[in-house]
């Protein structure tokens, strides 16, 4: 297995307009067709920004190299719901998912009211 090279630095132009990019790379221009779309990234922290290039690829392709990865850790949602579910006055509650209008006589139909309340305060609707 190879070492793979740190990113070399090239001269780059870039002429952008809503659904289309031009692109050249050491004056050579990249052929449209194959760019999907790039980001220009660039840091305090660093002396010369990174460009990342999206491409199309014909073909089976095959990609090994160095790479920034995010790792984001999925919250457990539990607590938040639990601190959620605290706040609620149950005699609010009740009343709330009474005067609701979709009340259709249904079996559970205060149950279903109700968390249909708890929904509607969990995104802030009254």
């Amino acid at each position: 297995m190879t070492t793979p090279a740190e990113p070399s630095v090239h001269s780059v132009r870039i002429d952008a307009q809503p659904g289309h990019a031009s692109i050249c790379l050491d004056n050579t221009p990249l052929p449209e067709d194959q760019i999907t779309g790039y980001v220009l990234e660039h840091s305090i922290t660093t002396a010369l920004p990174t460009l990342l290039l999206h491409t199309r690829q014909p073909g089976h392709v095959q990609w090994q190299g160095l790479a920034r990865v995010a790792v984001v850790e999925q919250a457990d949602p539990g607590p938040v719901i639990a601190e959620f579910l605290r706040a609620i006055n149950p005699a609010a509650l009740d009343q709330a998912a009474l005067d609701r209008d979709d009340l259709d006589g249904s079996p559970n139909e205060l149950t279903r009211a109700m968390l249909a309340q708890l929904i509607d305060w969990a995104e802030g609707r009254t």
